[in-house]
């Protein structure tokens, strides 16, 4: 059984009190995606929204930085009560030890994303230092994208490596992901799906966070 993180940039900004609420009864972490404009070419939403969101949420958070210097905003997110903070390997590039280090030493639990064209195998340097694995299965920065079906093979690549070297780091998913695709994802190894659309756009959200979860 995998868990479910409904994205809240699909959720309803005119609504965002019951759509916390409907992640902290059904959901299993609430996913937060971080856009600056730059890393990414589109703009989400910043820090009065995550303060917002943190002082109702009574499941964990899990931030997704889409942003150029993430390092300048882990203690702040940490402050904000995240549990799990990622970022994107091309963001970071020679600094990314130091981040993950940093990110933990904030009691995080340190993630690494990366986009559909960079090769999985550039994970594996920093996999003892990893709690989690983001694998995009779209491009970052845009909601309501198609799921990339060659994701699975990616998933199964680095679930390999994870279980060769006997690491307890998971994988989560994000881009795309709904009932079609959930089950294929669990047997390719994915931990944690994302989902924005195919839950707030669902006639029944929780039913589809629940149909996700036991695919």
């Amino acid at each position: 059984m995998v868990l479910v993180a409904p994205s809240m940039l699909a959720a309803d900004f005119l609504r965002l009190e019951k759509e916390v609420e409907l992640v902290n009864r059904c959901g299993d972490l609430f996913h937060l995606d971080i856009m600056d404009g730059t890393f990414v070419p589109n703009i989400s939403f910043g820090f009065p929204v995550v303060h917002a969101i943190a002082g109702a949420a009574k499941k964990p958070m899990d931030a997704h930085l889409m942003i150029v210097n993430p390092g300048k905003y882990i203690e702040r997110f940490a402050g904000e009560g995240i549990s799990m903070l990622s970022f994107h390997l091309e963001a970071a590039r020679e600094e990314t030890g130091a981040l993950l280090e940093k990110i933990r030493g904030f009691g995080m639990k340190a993630g690494l994303a990366i986009n559909p064209d960079i090769p999985v195998e550039r994970l594996f340097p920093y996999l003892d230092s990893l709690d989690y694995v983001l694998i995009m299965s779209v491009f970052a920065g845009f909601g309501g994208q198609k799921f990339m079906a060659e994701s699975l093979d990616r998933i199964r690549t680095v679930k390999e490596e994870i279980r060769r070297r006997g690491l307890d780091v998971q994988i989560e998913v994000d881009g795309g992901i709904g009932r079609d695709n959930a089950a294929a994802l669990s047997d390719a190894g994915a931990d944690i799906l994302v989902a924005g659309s195919s839950v707030f756009k669902a006639e029944d959200p929780c039913a589809a966070i629940e149909y996700i979860r036991v695919p």
